[in-house]
């Protein structure tokens, strides 16, 4: 009977797994329509959206710095999930109130709501999958099979949230991904004591201690800071973006702290110089797919064809071709490397990594060829878009699981979760620089070639990029194709210096690192 039970998974797993699936809808049902909401309904241009959007979903990325802190000194995973979900539902609300205001108000109703949201999510994300590996006895074979089940669950809540939140009026759609929220944090604080037992019988995720008065401050503190830097722009009237200094200071700052610390030896120095290059390149890598909520949802809503049968498809639609893709293709991605490993022909990780990079610009190829010469009252046809999509989810499959695996086999165990952090701290520059990027997108023109004025009645300047002017869709894709495609060259060059530097004694094909 034993022995069935150790065959299986423990009901905690599944538990964790509903958990997050819900709060993946409410997190990426919101993502899908929230330029659109910006654009649409507070009426702003589609450089200041895209700023917006690249600043919330960097600092997303860069929260859980702090919450994986606290969760691991005072309040154990529960709590921090518990906190972080309520926060995320009021966020959600607020964005639902934003919503109903419109311009009367309702810009500054939404930093609030994006405040509650990234504050929640630094407390929610890193701490429910921490307890998945925490229902396992240490060196549990069955952990890996465990993650991939969960990873299922975030993606069927990033695939019909955009369906559902996406099919609704923009405060319907937010008070949806509202809803999600809220369903996630009941069950989990009816259900946690029941479900959340190891296999030895001990309860997980307990808090550790009390709550002192000073990280009492500091979580207050770091929500007025978080909620000062999205209003810095709006309160000082400047075009000064103190969030990308933040993020990309601390970009720089944190490598330089880590490798300065005199307990390395020379074999660890080596490995973390690895993972801090990679780290580099994801940046390029995020930077061009997060385009997903942002520009492409713009040209999705735009110069897409989305008739289907005489029905407007939403432009939101397009984001759950992503998640989708992974459900299907990462059995089969799997099972590629597993075929290439016995015949000793597997990529070492940086290569892989290289080739996740290529297939994101091979994506926006696709793309650039349909939107050559197409005029301004023209539209494509949705397959191109739908097969950027799933070529650059391929390519997700490459390079994200690669890179997390990389970097918790390389870090040295007492700088581990440091090392991890960093590594999601190159996904919040990636994040930001998408906005920033999404920003370049070409305003849109007439027949005569005149821009045509936004709703507000102000015309729009001609983006440019290193002194370059972006005068159409072409350009602007052109951008991402050139700056993947130099990325993934580069990582291809190097890949072979940076196997050798993981100072790994399996043969070239068949790293212990990709399996």
């Amino acid at each position: 009977m034993s022995e069935t039970v150790k065959q299986g998974h423990p009901k905690g797993l599944y538990f964790l797994f509903f958990t997050e699936m819900w709060e993946r809808f409410s997190y990426y049902g919101m993502r899908a329509i929230f330029i659109l909401f910006m654009t649409k309904v507070l009426l702003m241009s589609d450089a200041s959206a895209s700023e917006i959007y690249g600043s919330y979903t960097g600092l997303v990325y860069l929260t859980p710095l702090l919450g994986g802190y606290l969760c691991d000194k005072f309040l154990g995973n529960r709590r921090s999930i518990i906190i972080g979900g309520l926060l995320m539902a009021i966020g959600q609300f607020l964005m639902f109130m934003s919503a109903n205001l419109g311009t009367n108000g309702g810009v500054s109703i939404m930093w609030m709501g994006l405040t509650a949201i990234i504050i929640g999510n630094g407390f929610f994300k890193p701490n429910i999958s921490t307890m998945v590996g925490q229902l396992y006895p240490a060196n549990d074979r069955r952990i890996d099979s465990a993650f991939t089940i969960f990873y299922m669950g975030i993606n069927l809540g990033a695939f019909f949230s955009p369906l559902i939140c996406g099919s609704m009026d923009f405060k319907w759609g937010f008070l949806a991904a509202c809803i999600g929220m809220i369903l996630s944090l009941v069950f989990f604080v009816i259900y946690q004591k029941k479900y959340l037992i190891s296999e030895e019988g001990k309860e997980i995720g307990l808090p550790v201690k009390k709550l002192d008065l000073k990280n009492i401050l500091l979580i207050i503190g770091s929500i007025g800071i978080v909620f000062f830097m999205l209003n810095f722009k709006q309160l000082f009237k400047t075009d000064t973006d103190i969030i990308g200094y933040f993020i990309y200071g601390a970009m720089i700052l944190m490598p330089l702290v880590i490798l300065t610390d005199k307990s390395l030896n020379a074999i660890e120095r080596s490995r973390i110089i690895v993972i801090f290059i990679l780290a580099f390149f994801v940046i390029f890598f995020w930077g061009a797919f997060e385009q997903a909520g942002a520009s492409l949802t713009l040209f999705a809503d735009r110069q897409t064809d989305r008739m289907v049968f005489g029905w407007d498809m939403p432009a939101s639609y397009f984001q759950s071709i992503n998640p989708l893709s992974v459900i299907v293709l990462a059995p089969v991605i799997s099972i590629l490397w597993g075929v290439l490993y016995k015949r000793r022909m597997e990529p070492s990780s940086p290569y892989k990594m290289a080739i996740g990079l290529a297939l994101v610009a091979l994506g926006y190829f696709v793309i650039a060829i349909a939107v050559k010469g197409l005029g301004f009252d023209e539209k494509v046809s949705m397959w191109w878009l739908i097969g950027l999509y799933v070529i650059h989810s391929i390519g997700e499959l490459c390079l994200s699981p690669i890179g997390l695996s990389m970097v918790s086999k390389l870090a040295p165990l007492r700088l581990s979760s440091l090392l991890m952090g960093t590594w999601f701290l190159a996904n919040a520059a990636a994040n930001k620089f998408a906005g920033t990027l999404s920003a370049l997108i070409p305003p849109t023109k007439d027949a005569t070639g005149k821009i045509l004025p936004l709703e507000d009645g102000t015309v729009p300047s001609i983006p440019s990029f290193l002194g370059i002017e972006i005068t159409n869709l072409y350009e602007f894709f052109m951008l991402f194709i050139i700056m993947t495609g130099i990325a993934a060259a580069i990582l291809f060059v190097l890949s072979s210096m940076l196997q050798k530097m993981q100072h790994n004694d399996h043969i070239e094909g068949q790293p212990d690192l990709d399996r």
